[in-house]
């Protein structure tokens, strides 16, 4: 029962695939009504759950676009009458040589991957705080503890979303509501597709992932179950690894 999301709303975003369809998918599995958020459609997705059974709608938005978050948020709030659970998981990553990195690109990044997810945060909060309990789980990545290669915006923001995740934590946990941050490690999404198309950097990765593999979108339905149900209740502020143990290397 510590992990039955039955009578829960998640609000998911970046839901259109890979990693944000499979935590989509795994919490519906484990019983949640859910709202998937994408810039493009959820379609897949949400037919997915329904297939199984369950609940679940869709919101087409630009979360980069910071004037209409709220909106947003009290479109997705109106399908189940509450939000119990956020995913915070939308975001970009733009390769490109921090001596040659545009400004449109570092705003970008930052919009989506830093920006979206406080002010979501900070929605939903507001919601769980009179409510008195919540979950709020952020999408993370190793590069919130490295420095990565050609990619200093992405690398802010992720640093910055564990920042964000601590500093909420602080604030909301002895008010019921957890906020807590999920951290992948190399997955097979579109996003490490151009690692993936040079098989020397993709092996020299591999060979140093102690589970000798890569990750798959899948891995993370457990983890994001955990951080949304009740037995995480006393986890407040952490910051998950789900790296195939590159962190413990």
């Amino acid at each position: 029962m510590l992990f039955d999301l039955t009578g829960k709303t998640a609000v998911v975003t970046g839901t259109s695939g890979g990693l944000g369809q499979a935590m989509a998918l795994g919490l519906a599995e484990a019983g949640a009504s859910v709202v998937a958020i994408s810039s493009s459609n959820s379609n897949a997705t949400v037919a997915a759950i329904r297939e199984l059974g369950g609940q679940a709608e869709e919101i087409s938005a630009d979360l980069s676009n910071a004037d209409i978050l709220e909106d947003v948020f009290n479109e997705a709030r109106g399908f189940f009458g509450k939000v119990d659970i956020l995913v915070n998981n939308a975001g970009i990553i733009r390769r490109t040589p921090a001596a040659d990195h545009a400004a449109k690109d570092w705003y970008d990044v930052i919009d989506l991957n830093l920006n979206s997810v406080f002010f979501l945060s900070q929605l939903a909060g507001r919601h769980m705080l009179e409510r008195g309990s919540g979950k709020i789980i952020n999408v993370a990545s190793m590069l919130s503890y490295q420095g990565g290669i050609n990619v200093p915006g992405y690398t802010a923001s992720k640093h910055a979303v564990a920042g964000v995740t601590k500093a909420l934590a602080n604030e909301w946990a002895c008010r019921g509501v957890q906020v807590n941050a999920i951290a992948p490690g190399y997955m097979t999404t579109n996003n490490t597709a151009p690692i993936l198309k040079d098989e020397a950097r993709t092996n020299s990765i591999t060979e140093r992932i102690p589970a000798g593999r890569w990750g798959t979108p899948d891995d993370l339905k457990g983890p994001v179950v955990f951080l949304a149900s009740s037995a995480s209740d006393y986890l407040s502020g952490h910051i998950l690894n789900v790296d195939g143990g590159w962190m413990g290397r």
